[in-house]
């Protein structure tokens, strides 16, 4: 029963986040497709932006087409029903699509951004520390890196998820909310939080840092991963050579950005520059990481059963060794 409700929330999620039409459209997508879900934000924003990954991959006549989603957990459900074949995501959703059966495969992450997320005030709240939160009504967006953000935030503070009410809205919703006063406070990540912080003068009461992580994750269906292992090697390597390329010419970076993303320049660039960007393959220590986010969700009853990280983990070595 629980499985079954995870499944229908997320495929909910989707439904916001994609037209029937444009859902259609990429699952009759050809084999010689690459189907990429991307947010307005990130080392995917810029690979799009860059043309590159179009110029390598057609040297082996393959198509790249690119699909918007609002958020990882949208994102991740598109990939789970076929509307995708890669994509990236925060912490948390992983987690929560692997618990709704999604048959998914971490590729490779970014290294740690805690300053990428956080916890936002309007600039006259009288709150001054995460204490005070109790009892008060946050707006998040379920399932996303800021949920995990939030619970760590709480438990460092002595509080639990049950100690606040979570009012759970996608980002455009969320500010809307913390604009009008709906919500006493705000847990969101960059571009967003940036936004908020120098349009809306936010507060930060507390971000990521000593408490979260904060990596980005590219995913891949199994299916498309396990196939098309040479595919999935030359997309992380122009990831990587996008990002580092970002950090060397920031200023040409948030140009190339800002109007992708419909911000000015200054948030922009704010936002590329707290965020990691080395594309790197998945080491002991963020599995581990991983895997305790997914037993901290499962013991708060927020996922319906424990999870194995590394059930979906790619090996492109061993699939090559099969292959042969």
């Amino acid at each position: 029963m629980h499985k079954v409700t995870l499944r229908r929330g997320l495929a909910a999620l989707l439904t916001a986040a994609l037209s029937i039409g444009a859902v259609t459209q990429a699952t009759q997508a050809t084999a010689d497709t690459l189907r990429i879900g991307f947010q307005k934000y990130g080392s995917l924003t810029l690979l799009k932006a860059s043309g590159s990954l179009e110029k390598r991959l057609a040297e082996r006549d393959v198509e790249v087409r690119w699909i918007e989603f609002p958020a990882g957990p949208q994102l991740l459900e598109g990939l789970n029903v076929g509307a995708v074949d890669f994509g990236t995501a925060g912490e948390t959703p992983p987690v929560f699509a692997q618990a709704a059966g999604a048959d998914l495969l971490y590729v490779a992450h970014e290294p740690p951004a805690p300053t990428g997320e956080a916890i936002l005030l309007p600039k006259d709240s009288p709150i001054r520390s995460v204490a005070e939160l109790k009892g008060k009504r946050i707006a998040l967006n379920k399932g996303s890196n800021v949920h995990y953000l939030l619970v760590r935030a709480l438990e460092d503070a002595g509080l639990s998820i049950r100690d606040i009410t979570p009012i759970y809205l996608p980002p455009a919703d969320g500010r809307a909310a913390f604009e009008r006063g709906a919500v006493d406070a705000w847990v969101i990540w960059d571009p967003f939080q940036a936004a908020a912080e120098q349009q809306l003068q936010a507060r930060t009461l507390v971000d990521g840092t000593g408490l979260v992580s904060n990596h980005q994750f590219y995913l891949a269906s199994r299916r498309y991963a396990e196939a098309n292992p040479e595919i999935i090697h030359i997309l992380t390597e122009e990831l990587d050579r996008v990002g580092q390329w970002a950090v060397d010419n920031i200023d040409e970076a948030t140009a190339l950005v800002a109007p992708l993303i419909g911000l000015d320049h200054d948030i922009t660039r704010i936002a590329i520059q707290r965020k990691s960007h080395d594309t790197r393959p998945l080491n002991e220590e963020v599995i581990a990481q991983q895997q305790q986010i997914a037993d901290t969700f499962h013991e708060l009853k927020l996922i319906p059963k424990k999870l194995n990280i590394r059930d979906v983990i790619w090996t492109p070595e061993a699939q090559t060794a099969a292959a042969n």
